[in-house]
């Protein structure tokens, strides 16, 4: 089943004035291994989630973004510095980023007939179930970048971290949507390049964002490598 995937970072020292270039910091790490520079949204909570935002913006990322300069608040910093303007120890700040991860698409083997149309067209059983090798792409995936206050949602940053990283789901590091047999040769090296993007992304925080200490978990508390680990040997 699938799983939120979470990273959660923890300073030494912390102090709370600090949380913008912390935040600064991780973002140009995963613009680094990502190659996407620019922020897609941002969003500011008081108190708890289950609040509404009392900040948001949704950024248009296009061909114009390296050239128009109205679109300059997409930039890391730019964005940053805009949503902490007022920085609050009961708020939590949330940017959204995207990198692509290889994906796989599965076709049906079954033809491409409206059956009502040919009420005598006749399909042979095993053929309907067929399915063809699924054809991998590189697909856009977002991941929030969250930094919390003291105070938010009852100081819950002593278990979530100074800032955590929401991957969402665990799909592209499994592929539980492949029935096991077609987790084949191709399939196997491609989840291997997602899963080394996301080890890439978390050494690289931990070389260069001066952390004390990180963790990487699900929210199943599962460990990811554990259900790597146990998928593989399935088809192994």
């Amino acid at each position: 089943m699938a799983d939120q995937l979470y990273l959660s970072l923890w300073f030494p020292n912390f102090r709370f004035e600090t949380l913008p270039a912390t935040m600064v910091s991780v973002m140009r790490q995963f613009a680094l291994i990502s190659g996407e520079k620019r922020v897609t949204a941002a969003s500011v909570y008081p108190i708890s989630f289950t609040e509404a935002p009392t900040y948001q913006r949704i950024y248009v990322n296009d061909d114009r973004a390296e050239e128009n300069q109205d679109t300059s608040g997409s930039i890391i910093e730019n964005a940053v510095a805009e949503a902490t303007e007022q920085l609050h120890d009961d708020m939590a700040y949330e940017f959204e980023m995207r990198w692509k991860l290889w994906s796989p698409e599965v076709a049906s083997g079954y033809p491409d007939i409206n059956p009502e149309s040919d009420p005598d067209y006749d399909v042979d059983p095993e053929y309907e179930s067929a399915t063809l090798d699924p054809l991998w792409k590189l697909q856009p995936a977002t991941v929030r970048i969250l930094g919390f206050g003291p105070k938010f949602d009852d100081a819950s940053f002593d278990q979530n971290g100074h800032i955590r990283i929401d991957f969402g789901l665990d799909t592209p590091w499994l592929a539980e949507t492949l029935e096991d047999e077609q987790l084949n040769e191709d399939a196997t090296k491609h989840i291997q390049q997602n899963v080394e993007m996301l080890l890439a992304f978390t050494l690289s925080v931990e070389k260069n964002c001066g952390i004390s200490s990180r963790l990487l978990w699900t929210e199943s508390g599962e460990p990811l490598a554990q259900k790597l680990i146990d998928r593989l040997q399935r088809v192994n």
